[in-house]
């Protein structure tokens, strides 16, 4: 390759990333932007600098209710299925070479399946216990957490088991020749190891859960719980999107920048810390 065509690549690829970037961030950048306006629409006239839709977002209880029922279900789900997808990514490490890939397919079929296939299962699933089985279950919060649980704990397990895959093998078993048992030897040896990918799993389960719409839609019938998701999806077809979304998802957008700015930095302290001790 001589010197003009490696320029023309090098160019390209510049022009190629920087309008990937442009797509991603664009519409996000627009939203923060207008999230200061005074305008009702996003991309006309700007109007005036205000802060008028961050008072209407804390003046709107249905809009704050939604978020308390997004972050409770998020944050629920995403703890359980941090504990469910950890346990069962190393259960799945340690079986048989056989058994494994059948259990490891078997575990990510929600991650492949169509999502409003996998929630009209939870809603068949919820009909058949209420009203065959009668067990005195309901549409509820309780259940969209579950529900939630189900459709994030392959997402973990996808997660923690390449770093399970990565971990000394010889430290567990020192582990329980110098005496401890299996479950301190999980706690005490592989779980600290395990702890930087199980935050990973944590942060996308949670995403993932704050993200949701058709599951959350379907599995809320007659249960008058909102979503953010939902709450938007409602207004679009009422009367429109509700412009204290704008401040939202400011809001949103700058936390999740925050906290992921925040994990970037200790992950790299720890890892320089641990190089010099090395």
């Amino acid at each position: 390759m001589n010197k003009t065509s490696s320029r023309v690549y090098l160019v390209l690829r510049w022009v190629i990333l920087i309008l990937v970037l442009v797509a991603i961030y664009l519409p996000l950048l627009m939203i923060i932007l207008y999230s200061f306006s005074s305008a009702n629409s996003v991309g006309g006239d700007f109007g005036n600098f205000t802060f008028r839709l961050y008072a209407k977002l804390f003046e709107n209880t249905k809009m704050l209710s939604a978020l308390k029922n997004t972050l409770i279900i998020g944050l629920a789900s995403a703890a359980f299925a941090t504990i469910l997808g950890t346990t069962a990514a190393v259960g799945i490490h340690y079986m048989r070479k056989k058994v494994k890939a059948v259990v490891d397919t078997a575990s990510q079929i929600t991650v492949v399946n169509a999502e409003i296939v996998t929630a009209m299962g939870f809603f068949l699933l919820m009909i058949f216990l209420r009203d065959t089985v009668e067990i005195p279950v309901n549409f509820s919060l309780w259940w969209l957490i579950i529900t939630h649980t189900v459709i994030t704990t392959p997402y973990v397990i996808l997660t923690v088991a390449p770093r399970l895959q990565q971990l000394n093998p010889n430290l567990l078993e020192a582990s329980m020749d110098l005496g401890a048992g299996p479950m301190r030897s999980l706690f005490t040896v592989m779980l600290p190891q395990l702890a930087g990918a199980m935050v990973s799993g944590f942060a996308l389960a949670f995403t993932l859960s704050l993200d949701d719409f058709v599951v959350t839609n379907i599995n809320s019938f007659g249960a008058n719980i909102d979503t953010i998701s939902t709450y938007v999806y409602s207004g679009i077809r009422k009367k429109g999107v509700p412009i204290e979304i704008r401040a939202l998802s400011t809001i949103i957008f700058v936390v999740v920048l925050a906290a992921l700015i925040i994990y970037n930095v200790v992950k790299n302290k720890r890892a320089k810390e641990q190089a010099k001790k090395a």
